[in-house]
């Protein structure tokens, strides 16, 4: 049973940082993405920041680059999000997902590249301007 747990959120001032970590359990392919969407109240989920596990290879959303950055603890089968310069706009339940995808090394948000996707419950993160 594939299991993904969040943890990391919380309420922080622009400008500030938050450690996000996703700790997972039980998702047995050898090559597969992981990473990070986001909602925001009304609006859709869209992707923040992914990594190909097996090449460390990453992708980020415009919105997020240079402030947003993914990791990956392979003894604690655990991922990161650090975040830093955060702003109101990202102001989200952020999510951890892992999921194989078609496109080789480099993953894709699209929902359309993704295959045996699982969740995990979310972390809010809550900026004030």
């Amino acid at each position: 049973q594939v299991q993904l747990a969040e943890s990391g959120g919380g309420s922080v001032q622009a400008g500030g940082s938050l450690r996000l970590s996703c700790a997972a359990s039980g998702y047995d392919y050898s090559n597969y993405c992981m990473g990070w969407f986001r909602q925001a109240q009304g609006k859709e989920r869209e992707g923040v920041a992914l990594m190909y596990i097996a090449g460390g290879r990453t992708n980020y959303a415009d919105s997020v680059k240079g402030r947003f950055t993914i990791s990956q603890d392979n003894v604690k089968n655990t991922l990161y999000l650090q975040m830093n310069s955060l702003r109101f706009e990202d102001t989200a339940m952020y999510f951890c997902a892992v999921f194989i995808g078609n496109t080789g090394d480099y993953c894709s948000f699209d929902r359309q590249n993704r295959y045996l996707e699982h969740w995990g419950q979310g972390t809010l993160v809550t900026v004030a301007s």
